[in-house]
C-alpha cells in the first residue's frame, strides 16, 4: 500500500493522521518500511539518505549491529520488570562519570518527561515558583513551557497551546539567547525565580549557536542570584560529544535533561545533578517522581552500547565533523542563505547571516526552505521537513553518502 494510501486510512484514526505535528508532511507524509545505517526504505519504493535520524538519537545510524544485538540480548530476559535491574546502575555510572556536573541520575521515558521533573525540582529545592526559559527554547510539550516565544523579557507568558492555564504559564519568563544582559535585568528585579532552563545550542530552532562566552556568564549571573542552571541536552548530550555541551564548553549546571542518544533509539529520559538537589527526589525526599516504564530495560540496554561504542570509538566526533564541513563548504559556495554547523548537526538558513536567537531565526525564508525541501527529497536526501529544525549526520554516513548529500546542496541551493 502506498504512502497516499495509508495516509487517508491515518487521517480517520489519529488527529492529523499523524502521531507528531512534525511529520504532517504536505499534501502527506512518506511511510517507512524499513531502516538500515544511513538510511531509509519507504513502502512506495524509494531509498532516502536520512539527514534526521528520528530527530537526533541515532548517532550511530539505524540498526546498529551493537546496539540491536544488546537489544536482542534483553529481549530474551525480558522487557518490563517493575523492579531495579543492572542495567540502571551500569547507564548511570556511565552518564555521571561523563558530566563532572552530575552526581545522580534518575531515569524516566522522555525527555519531556526529564525537563518537567527537573523544574518541579528546582522550584522543590528554592522554594521559589517562577522559572525562566529562552525564546524559541524548547523542553517539551508539557504545560509550563508551552509558552509562546518571541515575548519581551519581563511580559508574562502567553500560553502557546489552547489547554494550557495562563495562571499557570505566568510563573514562566522569556528571555532571549545570547543575551546575558537581559538575563541579569530579569533577575535584577525578581527575586522569585527558581531555575533557568535552556538548550546550550537551540536545536528546535536550529542549530543556533552560543556567542563566546555567553554560557559562562549566564553561569555566573544564575549562581549570582541564587537560581538554579539546569541544561537540556535531550539533543546536544552526546552528539557535540563525551560529556556534551556541559565539556564542550566548560559550564557546570546545577541539574541537566538527557533524552535521545541515551537510549540507544528507544524511548529514554534522565534527569541528574547536585548530590543535594538531587537527594530531594522520592523517595528519599519530597520531590515526587514517578513513572511505570522509568528504567526501561531494553531503553537501559540499548543505551548502554550505543555510549559504550561512542567511548570506545572517539574518532567518530572528528569523522562527523569533517562530513558536515564538507557539506558546508558546498553550501556556502551557493552564497545563498547561511549555513550553521556544529560537529554532527547542521542547517542551512535562509536568511543572509547565521541567526543568533529566535527572533532572528523567524527572519528566514520559509517558502524558499521549503522549495529546497522538496528538492532535496526528490534528489534522495531526507532532511527534518522545517526551517526551524536541526539536521544530523551519524556514524553510519559514508564517504559516498556525504559526497551525494553535498552535491545535491549544491545543485538545489544553486537552483
Amino acid at each position: 500500500m502506498k504512502s497516499s494510501d495509508l495516509f487517508a486510512r491515518a487521517k480517520a484514526l489519529m488527529p492529523g493522521g499523524v502521531s507528531s505535528p512534525v511529520r504532517a508532511i504536505k499534501p502527506y507524509p512518506f511511510y517507512v518500511e524499513r531502516a538500515a545505517g544511513s538510511h531509509l526504505a519507504t513502502v512506495d519504493g524509494a531509498a532516502l539518505i536520512d539527514c534526521c535520524l528520528g530527530y537526533g538519537p541515532l548517532i550511530l545510524g539505524h540498526a546498529h549491529p551493537a546496539v540491536r544485538e544488546a537489544i536482542e540480548r534483553q529481549l530474551e530476559k525480558g522487557w518490563l520488570y517493575g523492579t531495579p535491574s543492572p542495567l540502571e546502575i551500569d547507564l548511570a555510572e556511565i552518564i555521571t562519570g561523563d558530566h563532572p556536573g552530575i552526581d545522580m541520575v534518575r531515569f524516566v521515558s522522555s525527555g519531556s518527561e526529564a525537563t518537567m521533573a527537573a523544574i518541579r525540582l528546582a522550584r522543590g529545592y528554592t522554594g521559589k515558583q517562577d522559572i525562566i526559559k529562552v525564546e524559541g527554547g524548547f523542553h517539551g510539550a508539557h504545560d509550563a513551557v508551552l509558552v509562546k516565544a518571541g515575548s519581551g523579557a519581563t511580559t508574562l507568558g502567553v500560553p502557546d497551546s489552547a489547554g494550557v492555564l495562563a495562571d499557570l504559564v505566568a510563573h514562566t519568563r522569556q528571555v532571549p539567547y545570547n543575551d546575558p544582559e537581559a538575563l541579569e535585568a530579569l533577575l535584577s528585579g525578581n527575586d522569585d525565580v527558581a531555575a533557568f532552563i535552556l538548550e546550550p545550542i537551540m536545536g528546535n530552532i536550529g542549530p543556533v549557536l552560543p556567542d563566546d562566552g555567553y554560557l559562562a556568564d549566564v553561569r555566573e549571573i544564575t549562581a549570582a542570584h541564587g537560581v538554579l542552571l539546569i541544561l537540556d541536552e535531550v539533543i546536544t548530550g552526546y552528539r557535540v560529544g563525551i560529556g556534551g555541551a556541559e565539556v564542550l564548553y566548560g559550564v557546570k549546571p546545577d541539574l541537566a535533561t538527557f533524552g535521545k542518544i541515551i537510549g540507544g533509539g528507544l524511548p529514554i529520559g534522565a534527569f541528574g545533578g547536585r548530590r543535594d538537589i538531587m537527594e530531594l527526589v522520592a523517595p528519599s525526599g519530597p520531590v515526587y517522581q514517578a513513572g511505570t516504564f522509568s528504567g526501561n530495560p531494553a531503553s537501559l540496554a540499548a543505551g548502554s552500547a550505543a555510549l559504550r561504542h561512542l567511548h570506545e570509538h572517539p574518532e567518530i566526533y572528528r569523522r562527523l565533523d569533517d562530513a558536515t564541513r564538507a557539506i558546508e563548504e558546498v553550501a556556502v559556495d551557493a552564497r545563498r542563505g547561511s549555513f550553521v554547523r556544529m560537529g554532527s548537526v547542521f542547517k542551512h538558513f535562509f536568511r543572509d547571516a547565521p541567526p543568533h536567537n529566535y527572533r532572528e531565526v523567524k527572519e528566514c525564508d520559509t517558502e524558499a526552505f521549503s522549495r529546497f525541501w522538496k528538492a532535496m527529497l526528490d534528489a534522495g536526501i531526507f532532511l527534518p521537513p522545517s526551517q526551524f529544525e536541526t539536521n544530523f549526520l551519524s556514524a553510519a554516513h559514508t564517504e559516498a553518502d556525504i559526497e551525494q548529500i553535498a552535491d545535491a546542496y549544491g545543485s538545489c541551493l544553486f537552483a
